[in-house]
């Protein structure tokens, strides 16, 4: 069998949609799974849509992802250029498509645009050009004359009216569709750039691309792709057409939902390896179900057949529970790199600031969460006193400012501020109390944090705030309760 070689051939139009980085990602798992070539290939030939500083957001994304391409731009291995306007300077396109000229599988159209607007029809709600193969009746001379006079013109495919076109998708099997419904689609523009679908085939056939993968979009340009591959007589790759990447009410992922591209999740607090593991998931399972793997993983995993045609839903909970799962995995070295910039935009005062993030390691689903769980450290927010109340904890106002009376001069006296020794000593009340630790510790933490939830409990936060700050807003919550009680 030859040697597996896929490609990813993203367009310079910005941040990478995970849609693209899914294909890349899938691309590069059927290479490697098999011990194949994963290329790179830039396809810029749309220059109205090239975004400055695009191409180094691929390279980017591709090196913070670990999809190392074995080729490319920059890592030519004798199929260069890898970027297509270079390629297209060559020629090579014009060149393969007087190929087809010659074969009739081709022609030069001429038609002004004035000409193309009496031909525009409405399909499925859309206004197009259904081209009625004017130019392809042109003599010879003809043709030559209006070339010579530097006439505008295009070139055509040429797909029969008649008869039909088959090809083999690896998932949906062979799809036939008839000549009738397919139009003779531009191979070269009238600037002499080849167009998307043309340079796609070229490309890939002297590439030597084995695997083609690509959305199922596509599907209903592939027959055209297969008459080109038959009119060279080439093999045609196989293909594999993706299902579409949906929002939770199952509308196509937009760059308006905030999480479409790589860039916008690593912006909001993803983990790259979170992100991966979860697009890998985005229409392929492995056997076994299992749900959380690392790239060399996946590469031994993945199974392209046992993609699903489905529309997948990007889930985006789904994505924030994975990613807590990898938050809690990292190392705490690796965890403060992330978490420091979080904790220093919100904490100013002179507070243990590592201790405080790793509180909240196990409560995040994405760092910027870290933020909403430590504000009450920089400042005690104001606050309504019925979270004193707990039923679980059998908490009332009027128990709750009883413990805090009773504690605040038992903690004024006591300077040992440390989570363990806080725990013993308040322990001693507890047990002397007769009552169970949450009743005395659930008011302590409620006046410390003036919140129900908290990344730690009310020793860990008697440490970090120190015995000053502590016994403070202990005193401030004994004057809310007696305030709220009329007292």
């Amino acid at each position: 069998m030859a040697k597996i070689r896929t490609r990813f051939a993203p367009s310079p139009t910005g941040r990478m949609h995970v849609g693209n980085l899914r294909t890349a990602l899938y691309e590069f798992l059927i290479a490697k799974h098999d011990g194949g070539d994963f290329i790179l290939r830039i396809e810029d030939t749309d220059q109205e849509r090239f975004v400055e500083g695009a191409i180094d957001i691929i390279y980017r994304t591709l090196e913070k992802t670990g999809l190392v391409h074995d080729e490319g731009p920059d890592k030519d291995k004798g199929f260069g250029p890898y970027v297509q306007s270079e390629r297209m300077a060559s020629g090579i396109y014009l060149e393969y498509a007087k190929k087809l000229i010659e074969k009739g599988e081709a022609y030069y159209c001429f038609c002004d645009a004035e000409r193309l607007e009496t031909l525009k029809q409405v399909v499925d709600g859309k206004e197009i050009v259904v081209y009625d193969k004017h130019c392809l009746s042109l003599s010879k001379e003809e043709i030559e004359a209006n070339l010579k006079a530097g006439k505008p013109y295009v070139i055509r495919q040429n797909v029969p009216n008649e008869g039909s076109t088959t090809f083999h998708d690896e998932l949906y099997g062979d799809i036939t569709v008839d000549n009738s419904e397919l139009d003779d689609m531009i191979l070269i523009k009238s600037d002499g750039f080849p167009t998307y679908n043309f340079a796609n085939v070229i490309d890939d056939h002297l590439m030597e691309i084995t695997h083609v993968v690509r959305g199922n979009e596509y599907i209903s340009s592939t027959p055209k792709y297969q008459r080109l591959y038959d009119a060279f007589g080439w093999e045609s790759p196989k293909y594999i057409h993706l299902g579409l990447i949906t929002d939770e009410n199952h509308k196509k992922l937009a760059k308006r939902s905030g999480h479409s591209s790589f860039e916008d999740l690593l912006e909001q607090g993803f983990l790259t390896e979170a992100i991966i593991n979860f697009i890998a998931l985005l229409g392929w399972s492995p056997e076994d179900n299992e749900e959380f793997f690392t790239l060399d993983e996946l590469i031994k995993k993945f199974d392209y057949h046992r993609i699903n045609k489905s529309p997948s839903v990007f889930d985006v909970n789904k994505l924030r529970w994975m990613n807590s799962e990898y938050i809690k995995k990292m190392s705490d070295d690796a965890f403060l790199e992330k978490a420091m910039p979080y904790v220093d935009k919100v904490i100013t005062k002179d507070l243990d600031k590592k201790k405080i993030a790793l509180m909240t390691k196990s409560r995040i689903e994405v760092f910027p969460d870290i933020c909403e769980h430590i504000d009450f450290f920089e400042k005690l927010p104001e606050y309504d006193v019925s979270m004193y109340e707990h039923k679980k904890m059998k908490t009332t106002l009027e128990s709750s400012l009883e413990t805090l009376k009773d504690v605040i001069p038992l903690l004024e006296k006591f300077d040992d501020y440390t989570n363990d020794s806080l725990y013993a000593y308040l322990s001693k009340y507890v047990e002397e109390k007769g009552v169970k630790i949450g009743y005395v510790m659930w008011p302590i933490r409620t006046a410390l944090s003036g919140k129900q939830m908290t990344p730690a409990g009310a020793t860990e936060i008697l440490e970090v705030l120190g015995k000053e700050e502590s016994v403070s807003r202990l005193k401030t919550g004994v004057s809310l309760l007696e305030k709220a009680l009329g007292r």
